[in-house]
Protein backbone atom coordinates (compact mmCIF):
# COMPACT_ATOMS: atom_id res chain seq x y z
CA UNK A 1 0.00 0.00 0.00
CA UNK A 2 1.35 3.41 -1.05
CA UNK A 3 2.28 5.71 1.91
CA UNK A 4 1.04 9.42 1.41
CA UNK A 5 1.45 12.60 3.73
CA UNK A 6 -1.23 15.43 2.93
CA UNK A 7 -0.34 18.58 4.67
CA UNK A 8 -2.73 21.99 4.52
CA UNK A 9 -3.77 24.39 7.12
CA UNK A 10 -7.38 24.16 5.84
CA UNK A 11 -9.00 20.80 8.16
CA UNK A 12 -11.83 20.57 5.55
CA UNK A 13 -9.59 20.27 2.24
CA UNK A 14 -7.41 17.78 4.49
CA UNK A 15 -10.74 15.46 5.74
CA UNK A 16 -11.72 15.53 2.61
CA UNK A 17 -8.58 14.78 0.37
CA UNK A 18 -7.19 12.23 3.04
CA UNK A 19 -11.00 10.13 3.27
CA UNK A 20 -10.92 10.37 -0.72
CA UNK A 21 -7.18 8.74 -0.51
CA UNK A 22 -8.12 6.47 2.13
CA UNK A 23 -11.29 4.99 -0.50
CA UNK A 24 -8.48 4.63 -3.08
CA UNK A 25 -6.49 2.82 -1.12
CA UNK A 26 -3.65 4.72 0.35
CA UNK A 27 -2.26 4.62 3.19
CA UNK A 28 -2.54 8.22 4.30
CA UNK A 29 -1.09 10.43 7.22
CA UNK A 30 -2.00 14.08 7.35
CA UNK A 31 -0.45 17.40 9.00
CA UNK A 32 -2.24 21.11 9.67
CA UNK A 33 0.86 23.05 8.55
CA UNK A 34 4.43 22.79 7.03
CA UNK A 35 6.26 22.13 10.78
CA UNK A 36 3.72 19.42 11.51
CA UNK A 37 4.30 18.22 8.12
CA UNK A 38 7.99 17.52 8.35
CA UNK A 39 8.16 15.86 12.31
CA UNK A 40 5.50 13.56 11.09
CA UNK A 41 7.73 13.07 8.20
CA UNK A 42 10.69 12.45 9.84
CA UNK A 43 8.97 9.95 12.23
CA UNK A 44 7.28 8.14 9.25
CA UNK A 45 8.48 8.53 6.04
CA UNK A 46 6.16 8.17 2.92
CA UNK A 47 6.77 8.07 -0.70
CA UNK A 48 4.22 10.90 -2.25
CA UNK A 49 3.60 13.63 -0.07
CA UNK A 50 1.30 16.42 -1.50
CA UNK A 51 1.18 19.93 0.16
CA UNK A 52 -0.60 22.93 -0.08
CA UNK A 53 1.63 25.89 -1.28
CA UNK A 54 0.64 28.68 0.68
CA UNK A 55 0.38 27.97 4.80
CA UNK A 56 1.85 29.97 7.49
CA UNK A 57 4.79 29.53 8.92
CA UNK A 58 6.22 26.90 6.84
CA UNK A 59 4.98 27.19 3.11
CA UNK A 60 5.21 24.47 0.67
CA UNK A 61 8.35 25.55 -1.20
CA UNK A 62 10.08 25.59 1.82
CA UNK A 63 8.37 21.95 2.75
CA UNK A 64 9.53 20.77 -0.34
CA UNK A 65 13.34 22.08 -0.01
CA UNK A 66 13.80 20.24 3.39
CA UNK A 67 12.04 16.81 2.43
CA UNK A 68 14.07 17.03 -1.10
CA UNK A 69 17.03 17.46 1.29
CA UNK A 70 16.16 14.27 3.53
CA UNK A 71 14.91 11.96 1.05
CA UNK A 72 15.43 13.11 -2.63
CA UNK A 73 13.64 10.02 -4.21
CA UNK A 74 10.15 11.37 -2.33
CA UNK A 75 7.98 12.60 -4.87
CA UNK A 76 6.06 15.94 -3.69
CA UNK A 77 3.02 17.12 -5.31
CA UNK A 78 2.04 20.73 -5.06
CA UNK A 79 -1.19 22.38 -4.64
CA UNK A 80 -1.31 25.86 -6.31
CA UNK A 81 -4.01 28.20 -5.10
CA UNK A 82 -5.34 30.45 -8.12
CA UNK A 83 -2.23 32.93 -9.48
CA UNK A 84 0.28 31.04 -8.57
CA UNK A 85 1.86 30.01 -11.44
CA UNK A 86 5.27 31.55 -10.41
CA UNK A 87 5.62 29.41 -6.89
CA UNK A 88 4.05 26.30 -9.35
CA UNK A 89 7.02 27.19 -11.70
CA UNK A 90 9.80 27.38 -8.90
CA UNK A 91 8.18 24.08 -6.91
CA UNK A 92 9.09 22.53 -10.33
CA UNK A 93 12.54 23.99 -10.07
CA UNK A 94 13.56 22.43 -6.92
CA UNK A 95 12.08 18.96 -7.67
CA UNK A 96 8.30 18.76 -7.40
CA UNK A 97 6.41 16.30 -9.04
CA UNK A 98 3.78 17.75 -10.21
CA UNK A 99 0.98 20.57 -9.42
CA UNK A 100 -2.50 20.73 -9.60
CA UNK A 101 -4.68 23.85 -8.63
CA UNK A 102 -7.68 24.27 -6.53
CA UNK A 103 -10.34 23.23 -6.25
CA UNK A 104 -9.18 19.95 -6.33
CA UNK A 105 -10.77 17.36 -8.68
CA UNK A 106 -10.53 14.17 -8.37
CA UNK A 107 -9.16 13.57 -11.68
CA UNK A 108 -6.19 16.07 -11.83
CA UNK A 109 -5.50 14.36 -8.18
CA UNK A 110 -5.59 10.94 -9.82
CA UNK A 111 -3.39 11.35 -12.74
CA UNK A 112 -0.23 13.30 -10.36
CA UNK A 113 -0.82 10.48 -8.26
CA UNK A 114 -0.20 8.05 -11.24
CA UNK A 115 2.47 10.56 -12.55
CA UNK A 116 4.30 10.03 -9.00
CA UNK A 117 4.14 6.18 -8.92
CA UNK A 118 5.07 5.72 -12.39
CA UNK A 119 8.34 7.89 -11.65
CA UNK A 120 8.99 6.24 -8.31
CA UNK A 121 8.44 2.85 -10.12
CA UNK A 122 10.12 3.62 -13.29
CA UNK A 123 13.35 5.69 -10.98
CA UNK A 124 13.96 2.13 -8.88
CA UNK A 125 14.50 0.12 -12.10
CA UNK A 126 17.05 2.64 -13.68
CA UNK A 127 18.76 2.63 -10.30
CA UNK A 128 18.54 -0.88 -10.18
CA UNK A 129 19.33 -1.28 -13.81
CA UNK A 130 22.75 1.32 -14.14
CA UNK A 131 23.65 0.21 -10.49
CA UNK A 132 23.78 -3.27 -12.08
CA UNK A 133 25.49 -2.62 -15.11
CA UNK A 134 29.27 -2.76 -14.88
CA UNK A 135 28.64 -6.13 -12.66
CA UNK A 136 26.65 -7.53 -15.55
CA UNK A 137 29.37 -6.92 -18.00
CA UNK A 138 31.96 -8.50 -16.25
CA UNK A 139 30.14 -11.53 -15.48
CA UNK A 140 29.99 -14.86 -17.60
CA UNK A 141 28.36 -14.81 -20.73
CA UNK A 142 26.02 -17.19 -19.90
CA UNK A 143 24.53 -14.85 -16.83
CA UNK A 144 24.47 -11.76 -19.37
CA UNK A 145 22.65 -13.62 -21.74
CA UNK A 146 20.16 -15.09 -18.91
CA UNK A 147 19.31 -11.20 -17.89
CA UNK A 148 19.35 -9.58 -20.90
CA UNK A 149 16.02 -9.98 -21.90
CA UNK A 150 15.06 -9.05 -18.44
CA UNK A 151 16.69 -5.55 -19.42
CA UNK A 152 16.09 -5.23 -22.56
CA UNK A 153 12.00 -5.25 -21.35
CA UNK A 154 13.08 -2.87 -18.65
CA UNK A 155 14.43 -0.36 -20.91
CA UNK A 156 11.22 -1.18 -23.56
CA UNK A 157 8.81 -0.76 -20.66
CA UNK A 158 10.16 3.01 -19.75
CA UNK A 159 8.03 6.08 -20.00
CA UNK A 160 11.28 7.64 -20.53
CA UNK A 161 13.30 7.90 -23.83
CA UNK A 162 16.87 5.94 -23.15
CA UNK A 163 19.49 6.28 -25.64
CA UNK A 164 22.58 4.05 -25.26
CA UNK A 165 26.18 4.34 -27.40
CA UNK A 166 29.19 2.82 -27.79
CA UNK A 167 32.70 4.75 -26.53
CA UNK A 168 32.37 5.82 -30.42
CA UNK A 169 28.79 7.35 -29.14
CA UNK A 170 26.96 5.34 -32.03
CA UNK A 171 23.98 4.52 -30.85
CA UNK A 172 23.52 0.32 -29.80
CA UNK A 173 19.96 0.92 -27.69
CA UNK A 174 16.95 3.00 -29.07
CA UNK A 175 13.59 2.26 -27.13
CA UNK A 176 10.03 2.99 -27.81
CA UNK A 177 10.17 6.12 -25.73
CA UNK A 178 12.96 7.50 -27.04
CA UNK A 179 11.18 6.21 -30.71
CA UNK A 180 7.55 8.76 -29.15
CA UNK A 181 10.35 11.64 -28.23
CA UNK A 182 12.85 11.90 -31.62
CA UNK A 183 10.38 10.27 -34.11
CA UNK A 184 12.82 7.70 -35.61
CA UNK A 185 12.31 4.15 -35.58
CA UNK A 186 15.12 2.15 -33.97
CA UNK A 187 15.79 0.72 -37.68
CA UNK A 188 16.50 3.85 -38.46
CA UNK A 189 19.01 4.53 -35.87
CA UNK A 190 20.83 1.52 -34.14
CA UNK A 191 24.03 1.56 -35.58
CA UNK A 192 23.57 3.85 -38.34
CA UNK A 193 23.65 7.32 -36.51
CA UNK A 194 25.70 9.22 -33.13
CA UNK A 195 23.95 10.11 -30.28
CA UNK A 196 25.28 14.09 -31.59
CA UNK A 197 23.21 13.03 -34.77
CA UNK A 198 20.14 13.68 -32.42
CA UNK A 199 20.91 16.30 -29.87
CA UNK A 200 21.76 19.72 -29.81
CA UNK A 201 25.33 21.26 -29.78
CA UNK A 202 25.16 21.39 -25.73
CA UNK A 203 23.56 18.16 -24.26
CA UNK A 204 26.29 17.01 -27.05
CA UNK A 205 29.11 18.63 -25.23
CA UNK A 206 28.13 17.57 -22.07
CA UNK A 207 28.36 13.77 -23.45
CA UNK A 208 31.48 13.91 -25.42
CA UNK A 209 33.28 16.07 -22.12
CA UNK A 210 32.28 13.17 -19.88
CA UNK A 211 33.48 10.50 -22.01
CA UNK A 212 36.85 12.49 -22.23
CA UNK A 213 37.30 13.39 -18.10
CA UNK A 214 38.53 11.29 -15.70
CA UNK A 215 37.07 8.08 -14.12
CA UNK A 216 35.15 9.94 -10.96
CA UNK A 217 32.65 11.58 -13.77
CA UNK A 218 30.28 9.29 -14.44
CA UNK A 219 26.68 10.82 -13.91
CA UNK A 220 25.45 14.03 -15.97
CA UNK A 221 22.74 15.65 -14.08
CA UNK A 222 19.37 16.53 -15.16
CA UNK A 223 18.89 19.55 -17.30
CA UNK A 224 16.04 21.07 -19.29
CA UNK A 225 16.90 21.22 -23.31
CA UNK A 226 15.04 21.30 -26.73
CA UNK A 227 15.74 18.77 -29.54
CA UNK A 228 14.48 18.87 -32.93
CA UNK A 229 12.38 15.76 -33.61
CA UNK A 230 12.48 14.12 -36.73
CA UNK A 231 9.23 16.10 -38.36
CA UNK A 232 11.36 18.91 -37.13
CA UNK A 233 9.19 19.88 -33.83
CA UNK A 234 11.53 21.41 -31.31
CA UNK A 235 10.71 19.43 -27.81
CA UNK A 236 11.18 19.99 -24.80
CA UNK A 237 13.18 17.29 -22.40
CA UNK A 238 14.56 16.68 -19.14
CA UNK A 239 18.29 15.26 -20.06
CA UNK A 240 20.41 13.34 -18.15
CA UNK A 241 23.00 10.17 -18.39
CA UNK A 242 25.71 8.25 -17.06
CA UNK A 243 29.06 6.91 -18.52
CA UNK A 244 29.33 3.15 -18.48
CA UNK A 245 32.34 1.53 -17.68
CA UNK A 246 33.65 -2.19 -17.52
CA UNK A 247 36.95 -1.88 -14.98
CA UNK A 248 38.43 1.49 -16.05
CA UNK A 249 37.50 0.93 -19.55
CA UNK A 250 35.06 3.20 -20.80
CA UNK A 251 32.44 1.10 -22.56
CA UNK A 252 30.06 4.09 -23.76
CA UNK A 253 27.26 6.01 -22.65
CA UNK A 254 23.40 6.01 -21.86
CA UNK A 255 21.39 9.05 -21.85
CA UNK A 256 17.64 9.35 -20.18
CA UNK A 257 15.11 11.74 -21.56
CA UNK A 258 11.83 12.88 -19.90
CA UNK A 259 9.27 14.64 -22.33
CA UNK A 260 8.46 17.97 -21.16
CA UNK A 261 5.71 18.59 -23.50
CA UNK A 262 2.85 17.86 -21.30
CA UNK A 263 4.21 19.77 -18.41
CA UNK A 264 4.87 22.69 -20.67
CA UNK A 265 1.28 22.84 -21.99
CA UNK A 266 0.02 22.83 -18.38
CA UNK A 267 2.17 25.82 -17.50
CA UNK A 268 1.36 27.64 -20.85
CA UNK A 269 -2.65 27.50 -19.70
CA UNK A 270 -2.10 28.16 -16.54
CA UNK A 271 -0.33 31.46 -17.58
CA UNK A 272 -2.97 31.65 -20.23
CA UNK A 273 -5.74 31.40 -17.24
CA UNK A 274 -3.92 33.86 -15.04
CA UNK A 275 -3.62 36.13 -17.92
CA UNK A 276 -7.36 36.32 -18.17
CA UNK A 277 -8.01 36.23 -14.52
CA UNK A 278 -5.35 39.24 -14.52
CA UNK A 279 -7.62 41.15 -17.45
CA UNK A 280 -10.75 40.48 -15.01
CA UNK A 281 -9.39 42.24 -11.68
CA UNK A 282 -7.97 45.28 -13.91
CA UNK A 283 -11.10 45.88 -15.13
CA UNK A 284 -12.18 48.15 -12.22
CA UNK A 285 -8.44 50.12 -12.74
CA UNK A 286 -9.00 50.33 -16.17
CA UNK A 287 -12.33 52.14 -15.87
CA UNK A 288 -10.67 54.94 -14.08
CA UNK A 289 -8.78 55.26 -17.30
CA UNK A 290 -11.25 55.05 -19.59
CA UNK A 291 -13.02 58.10 -17.42
CA UNK A 292 -10.36 59.96 -18.36
CA UNK A 293 -10.72 59.68 -21.72
CA UNK A 294 -14.11 60.25 -21.46
CA UNK A 295 -13.45 63.52 -20.02
CA UNK A 296 -11.17 64.84 -22.54
CA UNK A 297 -14.18 63.58 -25.10
CA UNK A 298 -16.66 65.73 -24.02
CA UNK A 299 -14.12 68.85 -23.16
CA UNK A 300 -13.03 68.82 -27.01
CA UNK A 301 -16.56 68.37 -28.23
CA UNK A 302 -17.75 71.54 -25.99
CA UNK A 303 -14.73 73.45 -27.97
CA UNK A 304 -16.30 71.78 -31.11
CA UNK A 305 -19.97 72.63 -30.40
CA UNK A 306 -18.41 76.29 -29.15
CA UNK A 307 -16.27 77.25 -32.00
CA UNK A 308 -18.68 75.97 -34.21
CA UNK A 309 -21.74 78.40 -32.69
CA UNK A 310 -18.83 81.10 -32.74
CA UNK A 311 -17.12 79.99 -35.94
CA UNK A 312 -14.21 80.29 -33.81
CA UNK A 313 -11.32 78.32 -35.96
CA UNK A 314 -8.77 78.24 -33.01
CA UNK A 315 -11.47 76.58 -30.41
CA UNK A 316 -12.67 73.99 -33.69
CA UNK A 317 -8.82 72.95 -34.33
CA UNK A 318 -8.17 72.93 -29.61
CA UNK A 319 -11.43 70.59 -29.76
CA UNK A 320 -10.34 68.35 -32.48
CA UNK A 321 -6.97 67.83 -31.27
CA UNK A 322 -8.62 66.98 -27.99
CA UNK A 323 -10.85 64.49 -29.78
CA UNK A 324 -8.27 62.58 -31.46
CA UNK A 325 -5.73 62.55 -28.27
CA UNK A 326 -8.48 60.92 -26.68
CA UNK A 327 -9.67 58.45 -29.71
CA UNK A 328 -5.69 57.20 -29.69
CA UNK A 329 -5.53 56.43 -26.34
CA UNK A 330 -8.90 54.61 -26.64
CA UNK A 331 -7.33 52.63 -29.51
CA UNK A 332 -4.33 51.97 -28.18
CA UNK A 333 -6.18 50.52 -24.57
CA UNK A 334 -8.13 48.33 -26.40
CA UNK A 335 -5.71 46.84 -28.53
CA UNK A 336 -3.25 46.33 -26.00
CA UNK A 337 -5.95 44.35 -24.28
CA UNK A 338 -6.74 42.51 -27.20
CA UNK A 339 -3.19 41.44 -27.67
CA UNK A 340 -2.92 40.45 -23.90
CA UNK A 341 -5.87 38.45 -23.52
CA UNK A 342 -5.52 36.61 -26.81
CA UNK A 343 -3.20 33.64 -27.53
CA UNK A 344 -1.31 34.36 -30.82
CA UNK A 345 0.69 32.49 -33.03
CA UNK A 346 4.08 34.38 -35.07
CA UNK A 347 3.05 34.47 -38.70
CA UNK A 348 6.59 34.55 -39.51
CA UNK A 349 6.89 36.51 -43.38
CA UNK A 350 9.82 37.77 -45.14
CA UNK A 351 10.76 41.05 -43.88
CA UNK A 352 13.24 43.77 -43.23
CA UNK A 353 14.28 44.07 -39.51
CA UNK A 354 15.83 47.28 -40.08
CA UNK A 355 12.99 48.52 -42.25
CA UNK A 356 10.60 48.35 -39.30
CA UNK A 357 12.97 50.11 -36.99
CA UNK A 358 13.22 52.71 -38.94
CA UNK A 359 9.19 53.20 -39.56
CA UNK A 360 8.97 52.70 -35.80
CA UNK A 361 11.76 55.60 -35.58
CA UNK A 362 9.61 57.69 -38.29
CA UNK A 363 6.29 57.16 -36.39
CA UNK A 364 7.92 58.88 -33.26
CA UNK A 365 10.49 61.00 -34.70
CA UNK A 366 7.83 64.20 -34.27
CA UNK A 367 7.28 63.66 -30.77
CA UNK A 368 10.72 63.29 -30.23
CA UNK A 369 11.33 67.04 -31.69
CA UNK A 370 8.74 68.39 -29.81
CA UNK A 371 9.58 67.22 -26.23
CA UNK A 372 13.21 67.77 -27.12
CA UNK A 373 14.32 64.29 -27.18
CA UNK A 374 17.18 63.10 -30.00
CA UNK A 375 16.51 60.08 -31.44
CA UNK A 376 18.90 57.88 -32.69
CA UNK A 377 18.87 55.43 -34.93
CA UNK A 378 22.17 52.90 -35.02
CA UNK A 379 20.61 49.87 -37.83
CA UNK A 380 23.47 47.02 -38.47
CA UNK A 381 23.78 46.99 -42.35
CA UNK A 382 24.56 43.68 -42.62
CA UNK A 383 21.07 42.48 -41.49
CA UNK A 384 19.50 41.38 -44.69
CA UNK A 385 15.81 40.33 -45.35
CA UNK A 386 14.85 37.23 -43.06
CA UNK A 387 11.50 35.30 -42.14
CA UNK A 388 10.18 37.00 -38.82
CA UNK A 389 6.34 37.61 -37.17
CA UNK A 390 6.48 41.82 -38.49
CA UNK A 391 3.89 42.24 -35.86
CA UNK A 392 5.72 41.35 -33.49
CA UNK A 393 8.65 43.60 -34.54
CA UNK A 394 7.19 46.34 -35.09
CA UNK A 395 4.85 46.15 -31.59
CA UNK A 396 7.84 45.37 -29.47
CA UNK A 397 10.10 48.37 -30.67
CA UNK A 398 7.05 50.93 -30.47
CA UNK A 399 6.21 49.93 -27.16
CA UNK A 400 9.85 50.41 -26.08
CA UNK A 401 10.91 53.83 -28.26
CA UNK A 402 7.41 54.97 -26.81
CA UNK A 403 8.59 54.40 -23.12
CA UNK A 404 12.07 55.65 -23.58
CA UNK A 405 10.25 59.08 -24.77
CA UNK A 406 8.22 58.75 -21.33
CA UNK A 407 11.39 58.02 -19.08
CA UNK A 408 12.61 61.63 -20.78
CA UNK A 409 9.71 63.08 -20.68
CA UNK A 410 9.39 62.06 -17.28
CA UNK A 411 12.95 63.05 -16.34
CA UNK A 412 12.82 66.48 -13.41
CA UNK A 413 16.67 66.90 -14.43
CA UNK A 414 17.06 69.97 -16.13
CA UNK A 415 20.88 69.64 -16.97
CA UNK A 416 20.47 66.82 -19.41
CA UNK A 417 20.10 66.45 -23.11
CA UNK A 418 17.94 63.76 -23.45
CA UNK A 419 18.60 61.35 -25.86
CA UNK A 420 17.18 57.88 -27.14
CA UNK A 421 18.73 55.69 -29.17
CA UNK A 422 17.54 52.36 -31.37
CA UNK A 423 19.86 49.93 -32.11
CA UNK A 424 19.77 46.49 -34.68
CA UNK A 425 22.42 43.87 -34.39
CA UNK A 426 22.39 40.11 -36.23
CA UNK A 427 23.82 37.49 -33.35
CA UNK A 428 24.42 34.23 -33.69
CA UNK A 429 22.55 31.28 -33.91
CA UNK A 430 20.36 33.45 -35.94
CA UNK A 431 18.83 35.87 -33.44
CA UNK A 432 17.97 39.73 -34.06
CA UNK A 433 18.93 42.19 -31.15
CA UNK A 434 16.96 45.22 -30.46
CA UNK A 435 18.38 47.88 -28.29
CA UNK A 436 16.63 50.94 -27.04
CA UNK A 437 17.70 53.03 -24.62
CA UNK A 438 17.28 56.05 -22.90
CA UNK A 439 19.11 58.43 -20.23
CA UNK A 440 15.68 59.44 -18.86
CA UNK A 441 14.24 58.64 -15.38
CA UNK A 442 15.37 55.07 -14.97
CA UNK A 443 13.60 52.51 -12.30
CA UNK A 444 13.88 51.50 -9.26
CA UNK A 445 14.50 47.77 -8.11
CA UNK A 446 10.75 47.80 -7.08
CA UNK A 447 9.68 49.21 -10.22
CA UNK A 448 12.06 46.78 -12.38
CA UNK A 449 10.41 43.86 -10.19
CA UNK A 450 6.53 44.78 -11.28
CA UNK A 451 7.29 45.94 -14.87
CA UNK A 452 6.77 42.79 -16.57
CA UNK A 453 4.31 40.44 -13.78
CA UNK A 454 1.25 43.04 -13.36
CA UNK A 455 -0.70 45.77 -14.86
CA UNK A 456 1.86 48.58 -12.89
CA UNK A 457 2.81 51.71 -14.80
CA UNK A 458 4.74 55.36 -13.28
CA UNK A 459 3.08 56.95 -15.57
CA UNK A 460 -0.33 57.96 -13.71
CA UNK A 461 -3.41 58.47 -15.34
CA UNK A 462 -1.53 58.37 -18.26
CA UNK A 463 -0.62 54.87 -18.28
CA UNK A 464 -2.15 51.44 -17.55
CA UNK A 465 0.80 49.35 -17.59
CA UNK A 466 -0.27 47.03 -20.33
CA UNK A 467 2.41 48.24 -23.05
CA UNK A 468 5.21 46.29 -21.58
CA UNK A 469 2.66 43.21 -20.19
CA UNK A 470 2.13 42.90 -24.33
CA UNK A 471 5.85 43.12 -24.95
CA UNK A 472 6.73 40.73 -23.14
CA UNK A 473 4.27 38.45 -23.91
CA UNK A 474 5.14 38.75 -28.03
CA UNK A 475 8.29 38.33 -27.26
CA UNK A 476 7.99 34.99 -25.37
CA UNK A 477 5.57 33.80 -27.93
CA UNK A 478 8.14 34.12 -31.07
CA UNK A 479 10.45 32.31 -28.70
CA UNK A 480 12.88 35.75 -27.87
CA UNK A 481 13.74 36.79 -24.46
CA UNK A 482 13.91 40.15 -22.74
CA UNK A 483 16.69 42.03 -20.54
CA UNK A 484 16.81 45.32 -18.73
CA UNK A 485 19.43 47.20 -16.95
CA UNK A 486 18.36 50.17 -15.63
CA UNK A 487 19.71 52.62 -13.01
CA UNK A 488 17.74 55.79 -11.89
CA UNK A 489 17.94 59.07 -12.94
CA UNK A 490 20.71 57.17 -15.32
CA UNK A 491 18.40 55.51 -17.54
CA UNK A 492 17.36 52.34 -19.09
CA UNK A 493 18.64 49.67 -21.84
CA UNK A 494 16.25 47.32 -23.05
CA UNK A 495 17.58 44.44 -24.96
CA UNK A 496 15.62 42.08 -27.03
CA UNK A 497 16.08 38.90 -29.16
CA UNK A 498 14.38 37.33 -31.46
CA UNK A 499 14.87 34.28 -33.38
CA UNK A 500 14.66 34.41 -37.35
CA UNK A 501 14.69 32.13 -40.13
CA UNK A 502 16.59 31.94 -43.89
CA UNK A 503 13.34 30.24 -45.44
CA UNK A 504 9.63 30.06 -44.85
CA UNK A 505 8.38 27.90 -42.00
CA UNK A 506 6.63 25.30 -44.49
CA UNK A 507 9.36 25.57 -47.21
Amino acid sequence: MTKILLIDDEPDILRVLSRSLHADGYDVATALNGGEGLREFGRRPVEIVITDIKMPGLDGIEVLKRIKDQAPETEVIIITGHGDIDSAVEALHFGASDFINKPVRDEALTIALKRARDKIDIRRRLQEYTHDLEQKIQAATTELRRRSNFQAKLIRSSNDGIVATDEQLKIVVFNPGAERIFGYLQDEVIHHRYLPDLLPDEPTGTVQRAMMAPRSLREIPWREALIASKSGERIPVMFSGSILYEGDQKLGAVAFFQDLREIKRLQRELVHSERLAAVGQTVAGLAHGIKNILHGLKGGSYLVDVGLAKKDNEKLRKGWDMIRRAIDRTSHLVMDLLSYSKERQPQFEKCSPNAIAAEVCDLVRERALQEQTELVCDFDAAIAPVFMDPHTLHTVLLNLVSNALDACLFDESTAKRWRVCVRTASEPPQRIRLEVSDNGTGMSAEVQEKMFTSFYSTKGHRGTGLGLLVTHKLVEEHGGRIEVATQPGQGTTVTVWLPFRHEAPNA
